[in-house]
């Protein structure tokens, strides 16, 4: 994928559209990146404008997209806006020439992601999805240790992302939460997509809102994995458990330290009875992995994939893939929890 050409010094001027919750801490990694300038930011709120322009004095502040497509030195536009805006505001930003950075998941359906996907490929510019935790060194240790054989055959995987809060008004706890894991699962898993999806969930406190979402799916390979998303719950947990033929590992990213475990735990044949098995509970170990902000390394991955024209690790394929796994899953929500199974739209040729 080509790239447009940046300043002849190779700095990548870019802009942010989205100053609520996430959008800052974007701009906060883009601006103190080598290479990197933050040259807009874009909010339609006043307050949030005022807000941030003392944090980003450098920076032009606007309330208008189209002033930032218009700036011929704008090199690409980053979106933390609501999900619901992504297809129009990305396809926009692609088709004035911009590359684009837009927050997970990348659309609110299958349909809108492909759309998107069809309009990078059309405009020959660089669009990444914000899968932060693809990003993150500990996802990047356990992968590490899945591919090196440790573990052995993985049977199954498991995942749990749950707090007390923050209520969404529309978006519920699949899509506020599950983009997340399954984006791990499917990285985890080499990009191997589920066959079969099941999805159950419960509207406790607002009426056709789950709070609680638990999720079954099922690979061609037989692996299986479970997810347990809430925002109604007393512990804050963020954790992954890869359960293997000869050892098993977690990832604990609410651990200050030891957020990669790996249990020298299983079953062995008991040679002393045909047929039987006994429990093994050998050493527990814990890798070194760098305490690098993930969303440092992936904004500093986007600013290379632009001056570079490489693809982004988690590119269109990777965004498409995920908004496609939780159109399954909504769809088996919707269907009271019956199995459903993926409608995935391919990249164009």
């Amino acid at each position: 994928m080509t790239g447009t050409e940046v300043a002849t010094s190779g700095t990548v001027r870019l802009g942010v559209v989205g100053l609520g919750y996430w959008g800052p801490n974007l701009a906060r990694n883009f601006s103190a990146l080598d290479g990197c300038e933050l040259r807009w930011c874009c909010d339609a709120s006043p307050e949030a404008r005022e807000r941030w322009s003392k944090a980003f004095p450098f920076a032009r502040f606007s309330a208008e997209l189209e002033e930032l497509l218009a700036d011929p030195e704008l090199d690409a536009v980053v979106l933390a806006t609501d999900v619901p805006s992504h297809a129009e505001l990305a396809q926009r930003v692609l088709a004035a020439g911009k590359h684009c950075f837009v927050e997970k998941p990348l659309a609110r359906s299958v349909e809108e992601a492909s759309a998107i996907v069809a309009a990078a490929e059309s405009s020959g510019r660089t669009l990444m999805v914000g899968h932060l935790l693809e990003y993150h060194p500990a996802v990047a240790k356990l992968k590490e240790i899945l591919d090196s054989g440790a573990l052995g055959d993985l049977y199954y995987v498991y995942s749990e992302r749950r707090n007390l809060g923050q209520i969404r008004q529309e978006e519920n706890a699949l899509w506020s939460l599950g983009a997340h894991d399954i984006s791990v699962l499917l990285h985890l898993l080499d990009g191997e997509e589920p066959d079969e999806v099941l999805a159950r969930g419960e509207s406790f406190v607002r009426d056709g809102v789950e709070d609680v979402v638990f999720c079954y799916l099922r690979f061609p390979s037989g692996r299986v994995a479970h997810m347990h998303l809430s925002w109604l719950d007393p512990h804050k947990e963020r954790r992954f458990t890869l359960v293997g033929s000869k050892r098993m590992a977690t990832f604990d990213d609410m651990a200050l330290e030891r957020k990669v475990t790996i249990y020298d735990k299983g079953f062995d044949r008991d040679f002393r009875n045909y047929g039987e098995y006994i429990t093994r509970s050998g050493d527990v170990t814990s890798p070194q992995v760098s305490n690098e902000e993930p969303l440092r390394v992936e904004c500093r991955h986007f600013v290379d994939c632009v001056r570079t024209g490489a693809e982004p690790r988690t590119g269109p394929e990777v965004g498409l893939r995920v908004v496609s796994v939780l159109d399954a899953l909504q769809r088996s929500l919707d269907a009271g929890g019956s199995a459903q199974r993926l409608e995935l739209a391919r990249r164009p040729a």
